[in-house]
């Protein structure tokens, strides 16, 4: 598969980057930092693989359907995590995750 056929994937995968390190961030400014810390450690991880799968997809590497699956399965668990948080920065990260995940599992197919 190409870059330009990735491209939309790795937007995705980009933009939730940004949002999870956001929204880590600001969790540490929470006053109430204990029950946030699945979710600053979810943001972390989705951080972390959102960032593989837009390096594995732009490098063509064999296995980017199979990372881009797995960055589906974090990106939905960091999502249904943020949205339990009604702070803003949580519901944004929400749904940047959610966004990413569906465009991995696209990518994924």
């Amino acid at each position: 598969m190409s870059h330009e056929q990735y491209q939309k994937c790795i937007e995705e995968c980009i933009r939730c980057m940004m949002a999870c390190n956001h929204c880590y961030n600001a969790c540490l400014d929470e006053e109430n930092i204990a029950m946030m810390t699945k979710c600053i450690r979810l943001d972390r991880q989705c951080a972390d693989i959102c960032a593989f799968a837009a390096h594995a997809m732009s490098t063509n590497s064999v296995y980017a359907r199979e990372i881009c699956s797995i960055c589906a399965d974090v990106c939905e668990e960091c999502g249904t995590e943020c949205k339990m948080h009604d702070v803003k920065h949580c519901q944004e990260c929400a749904e940047a995750c959610f966004r990413c995940a569906e465009a991995c599992r696209a990518m994924a197919a």
